[in-house]
């Protein structure tokens, strides 16, 4: 079951101030990567198709970024929620743990998850699993997600190469896994 025959809602995870240019953990391609949420973001509110923005707020003692009332932790403006859009406040990377929305999902009668934001190899990951595992079907759009640098093992993994592998390890069975353009909207 796909495309024409599936609901569609958008969940757009942790597009918040403090990955941007200025912010307290600036990523790789972030600012093309909202470009590309901020398309697929207007698709969807054309189709009046259900949205959910992700925000995470820290709790954890000594976090340096999404702290509680900055402007890091704020949705940036390029994918600002309207009114009517449904914005979700998590603390942990998978969207769904301890957070309503499983529930808003189901009464929203989606299908078919889209996600797109950041990280790539953290909040991106956790939270397609998740859904796959609550029986979504899930699409990534891999060109409006980013990620940084990593380190492991006293080595750097570039940016790119950290997207590419957790793209296609959620590829491999979880979603499907295209860019903004290569992605086909669908409203029943």
């Amino acid at each position: 079951m796909k495309g024409s025959d599936v609901k569609q809602g958008l969940i757009l995870v942790d597009i918040q101030n403090d990955y941007f240019p200025g912010g307290s953990l600036e990523l790789f391609g972030v600012e093309q990567a909202a470009k590309n949420a901020q398309e697929l973001l207007q698709k969807f509110q054309d189709k009046q198709s259900p949205i959910f923005h992700i925000q995470h707020i820290s709790k954890q003692p000594g976090a340096t970024i999404f702290l509680p009332n900055t402007k890091g932790c704020e949705i940036h403006e390029s994918v600002a929620p309207q009114p009517d859009e449904i914005v979700i406040v998590k603390h942990f990377p998978n969207s769904f743990r301890e957070t309503h929305l499983l529930e808003y999902l189901k009464n929203s009668e989606v299908e078919e998850v889209v996600i797109c934001g950041a990280m790539s190899h953290m909040c991106i990951d956790a939270t397609t699993r998740a859904a796959f595992d609550f029986g979504f079907h899930c699409t990534v759009i891999e060109d409006a997600c980013a990620t940084r640098n990593l380190e492991y093992k006293g080595k750097t993994v570039k940016a790119p190469e950290v997207h590419a592998a957790f793209m296609a390890a959620l590829a491999m069975g979880y979603a499907k896994v295209i860019s903004n353009d290569e992605f086909g909207y669908v409203q029943l």
